[in-house]
């Protein structure tokens, strides 16, 4: 018995110094990011994890073009915070890192968004050019030059491709144009029947904090990310008569105003469009078989944007110091 308990307390002794070298190993590959400080999302969409690893839970992701700010890197990933403050974990072979320099050069350069649901970038301007990349609403990339209707853009990692004149729309007129409810609601119900992704954002897939985000980004707006977040900022007019509520306002279900759990954007008529299971219309109205989605979940609060730009949690992209210069 004497002899077996010394094994026992040699095994737990080695393996106790494994693990303590383990950890002292992962602190050890965690470090700051030197001058690269800054990263442009390279991919049509960027996935960003709980934790530096491709099995992690899918948190948020980020179009390309996003410009974000490093926080740590550690053995291939690459600890990011978005626009809107949101943090997570993205391979470094989906971003571009650079320096303040390169990224004060990039806010200056000739941009185009991307402005349809989804599309693809081509190899040439010959409408049977190979595959690039595909791309999805709000990318944002370098304009080089304009060939038969195409432009010819260049991504943030380096690569070209040439896009339909006609399916982008220029960085100034983006950013210029007035921001039109018409035009927020028209995106949203062009995604009806996307299916739901948990930690989604993009036209491709999106949980419901997904949904209203794209479909104000289209604008130039930034919301924040979570539903429970976009509930804090903007108006919030008396949700409990239905007529108080207009089109684009964001609805919020949960169990309370301090605990939402969902959102919705309402269309008018006492109907609202979101993101559960796939994008979908329900309805406020209790005679509507399409109620019980929102009998399920608790109308529990509402919150007007448009009479709030600039303010905290919704900004113009404009007006963002990531995404333009101060001259």
């Amino acid at each position: 018995m004497h002899l077996n308990f010394k094994i026992l307390f040699f095994v737990l002794l080695v393996t106790f110094a494994g693990r303590s070298i383990q950890a002292q190993n992962s602190t050890d590959s965690i470090k700051v990011p030197g001058e690269k400080t800054w990263g442009l999302a390279t991919l049509s969409v960027s996935n960003m994890r709980a934790k530096p690893d491709d099995a992690s839970e899918l948190v948020s992701q980020a179009t390309m073009g996003t410009p974000m700010k490093i926080l740590e890197v550690q053995e291939g990933w690459c600890k990011v915070q978005t626009p809107e403050k949101y943090t997570g974990w993205m391979g470094e072979k989906e971003l571009c890192r650079m320096t303040e320099s390169q990224l004060e050069t990039w806010k200056k350069s000739n941009r185009s968004v991307y402005n349809r649901i989804n599309g693809n970038a081509l190899n040439s301007s010959n409408r049977k050019g190979s595959l690039v990349s595909d791309l999805v609403l709000g990318d944002l990339f370098e304009v080089e030059a304009e060939v038969k209707g195409f432009l010819k853009v260049r991504f943030p990692d380096g690569r070209s491709g040439f896009v339909k004149k006609n399916e982008c729309i220029s960085w100034n007129k983006w950013t210029s144009r007035k921001p039109d409810v018409k035009a927020i609601l028209s995106v949203a119900c062009q995604l009806m029947g996307v299916p739901y992704l948990w930690g989604g954002t993009s036209t491709k897939a999106m949980d419901c904090s997904g949904l209203t985000k794209i479909a104000y980004f289209s604008q130039g707006i930034i919301l924040t990310r979570d539903a429970s977040q976009q509930a804090l900022y903007g108006e919030h007019p008396d949700f409990t008569n239905y007529r108080n509520l207009q089109a684009g306002d964001l609805l919020f279900f949960g169990r309370s105003a301090q605990h939402v759990t969902h959102v919705g954007i309402y269309l008018g008529n006492e109907e609202y469009l979101n993101a559960s299971g796939y994008v979908r219309i329900n309805s406020l109205n209790p005679k509507d078989p399409r109620y019980k989605l929102t009998e399920k979940k608790g109308f529990v609060a509402a919150s007007r944007i448009m009479n709030s730009l600039n303010t905290e949690g919704i900004v113009l992209v404009k007006d963002h110091p990531w995404y333009r210069s101060p001259s």
